[in-house]
C-alpha cells in the first residue's frame, strides 16, 4: 500500500500540482481586488501565493499555518488552528485554499477570518455532491496532503452545509466559480466535476 501512494503521490505532483497551482493562482488573481493586503490562512509552502504575486505586485501577502515549512515563498506565522494571531481588520482579504475541511470546527475559523477582514473572505474548497463525492476526495486529500503531515479529517461540506456555514457567519457571495479547470479533461471526469469551487464573499455588512 505505501508503495502505491508514492507512486500516486508522484504522478500527483507530475500531472496535478504543478497545473492546480498555476490555475488557481490566476483564479485568485482575478478575485481579488487591487491594493488588497491578503492573509492565508493554511498557506502551506506559499507556492501559488508567490505565483499571484508574480501577477498581482499590487497585493501584499502574508501567511499563516500550523506547520511551518522550510524555505516557504512568503513570511508565516505560527498559529494553532483555531485563533488567528491578528487584530480586528487587520487584513483586506482573508484567503483559504483547501483549507476548511481539514479543520474540525470550520465556521469557529471562519468567524475567525470575519474578525480579522476588512473586506472579503476567499474560500477555494470542497463541496460534497455527486457520484462517489467523499471516497473520490477523501483519496484526493491522502495523495496530496498526507506527505507532509497535514491533519486529514476529511471534513466535507455539502452544498447545504456551506450555505449554513455562511448565513452563520454573514458572508454575501461576490463571485462564485465552480468551473475551475484544474485537472486534464480526463482526470476532471472523476476528480473534477462538482466537487470544487472558488468564491469571494462580503464581510462589510458585518461592520
Amino acid at each position: 500500500m505505501a508503495w502505491r501512494l508514492r507512486s500516486l503521490g508522484s504522478l500527483h505532483g507530475r500531472v496535478v500540482h504543478s497545473r492546480r497551482v498555476r490555475v488557481l493562482a490566476g483564479h485568485f488573481a482575478e478575485l481579488i481586488p487591487r491594493g488588497h493586503s491578503v492573509l492565508d490562512v493554511g498557506c502551506g509552502d506559499g507556492l501559488i501565493d508567490r505565483l499571484l504575486l508574480d501577477c498581482r505586485t499590487d497585493l501584499r501577502i502574508g501567511g499563516v499555518d500550523t506547520l511551518i515549512r522550510h524555505g516557504s515563498h512568503i513570511p508565516v506565522v505560527a498559529f494553532d488552528g483555531l485563533r488567528l494571531p491578528f487584530t480586528d481588520r487587520s487584513w483586506d482579504t482573508v484567503l483559504f485554499c483547501d483549507v476548511l475541511h481539514h479543520t474540525e470546527r470550520p465556521v469557529d475559523l471562519l468567524r475567525e477570518a470575519v474578525r480579522v477582514a476588512r473586506h472579503s473572505i476567499l474560500i477555494k474548497d470542497h463541496s460534497l455532491e455527486g457520484w462517489l463525492a467523499r471516497p473520490i476526495l477523501q483519496l484526493m486529500d491522502v495523495v496530496g496532503n498526507a506527505p507532509h503531515g497535514v491533519a486529514l479529517t476529511f471534513n466535507y461540506l455539502t452544498p447545504e452545509q456551506w450555505e449554513e456555514a455562511y448565513r452563520a457567519t454573514g458572508l454575501v457571495p461576490l463571485e462564485v466559480r465552480r468551473k475551475l479547470g484544474l485537472y486534464p479533461w480526463w482526470v476532471d471526469r472523476i476528480c473534477g466535476r462538482s466537487l470544487h469551487f472558488a468564491a469571494i464573499y462580503d464581510v462589510r455588512r458585518n461592520s
